[in-house]
């Protein structure tokens, strides 16, 4: 069980926003509405899941990573089918328009203005995703990281020696599993830090990544265990003699356009400058009058009074 208490180890938690909203918006009733009537399920879901994890994992940074650019343009140059599935409107100068449902696009403007009263962290970085923030921050942490998502995607920041764990919560926050290297190699087949040369491999239909054609998890899973990386695959492909079987050898030549090419989509950054964001999880909130403001109008509290209670106590 974490320490509680102000001299507990140092231990951050990044939160991917986006991801835990969106699971907020649906499971939680839009029955849930403010004192006009406007759905909150979303603030509220997320409030209770920041009050759940912060009392469970009792870090002493918490960052509330966001998409700035939830589709960036280098990505889509690089790639473009990725994510196209859920693009609703392209843009020109600015990023492409997700498709949201209306009643949680007009909640995400006060989930801001409520962590902003809390005086809880939100970072992002124009040009890149709420991954790549999450990447660059535990990458370049001084301490243990806890990195909150539904995504697989970043399974690839697992790093046992750093600290660096996963709480995946895609069968719900309170049914969330505590991903390490191990939990990765049992899974998978493959170590952490390959995962994200497996999703190239066997593709993802969520973010509109082909993958390699006939090749599958277990394909993936053996190819990299033979060879440590894509780098080294493309390499076996150039080479005629090789130890790599006709099969897989032609799958992977026919796929040479899409591995130049998608292991840089994939891949979260890791070396953003986010400037000096101050991460420190407050005890108390920043703005209390702002806070009761926003509860009242909002109809809010009691997520926020559980979510002052359990910052308090820590």
């Amino acid at each position: 069980m974490p320490t509680h208490g102000p001299d507990r180890p140092q231990r951050l938690m990044l939160l991917d926003t986006a991801s835990l909203y969106f699971r907020a918006f649906y499971g939680v009733p839009d029955s849930v509405t403010a004192p006009d009537g406007t759905p909150v399920n979303a603030v509220r879901g997320l409030l209770d899941f920041i009050s759940r994890l912060t009392g469970e994992y009792a870090p002493t940074h918490l960052a509330c990573c966001w998409d700035n650019d939830w589709r960036p343009q280098w990505r889509v140059d690089l790639l473009p089918s990725y994510k196209m599935h859920r693009v609703e409107a392209e843009r020109t100068g600015a990023p492409d328009v997700e498709e949201v449902p209306d009643p949680l696009q007009a909640q995400v403007p006060v989930i801001l203005e409520v962590l902003e009263a809390f005086g809880i962290a939100v970072v992002g970085a124009d040009g890149y995703e709420a991954d790549d923030v999450i990447g660059s921050l535990a990458t370049q942490a001084s301490m243990p990281v806890d990195i909150v998502t539904g995504d697989r995607d970043l399974f690839q920041l697992v790093d046992d020696e750093r600290g660096v764990r996963v709480l995946y919560v895609a069968r719900g926050v309170r049914l969330h599993e505590l991903v390490d290297d191990a939990w990765v190699k049992d899974k998978y087949g493959v170590h952490a830090r390959q995962y994200a040369d497996f999703a190239t491999l066997r593709g993802d239909a969520s973010d509109g990544l082909p993958g390699v054609a006939g090749v599958g998890d277990k394909t993936a899973a053996t190819l990299l265990g033979r060879f440590p990386d894509i780098d080294a695959l493309t390499a076996a492909v150039a080479d005629p003699g090789s130890d790599l079987a006709p099969g897989p050898r032609r799958k992977l030549a026919d796929a040479a356009d899409y591995l130049a090419v998608a292991p840089q989509v994939v891949r979260v950054a890791r070396d953003l400058d986010l400037g000096d964001v101050e991460l420190g999880l407050p005890r108390t909130p920043a703005d209390p009058d702002r806070l009761v403001e926003l509860s009242a109008r909002w109809g809010l509290d009691s997520p926020v009074a559980r979510l002052v209670e359990t910052l308090t106590d820590l």
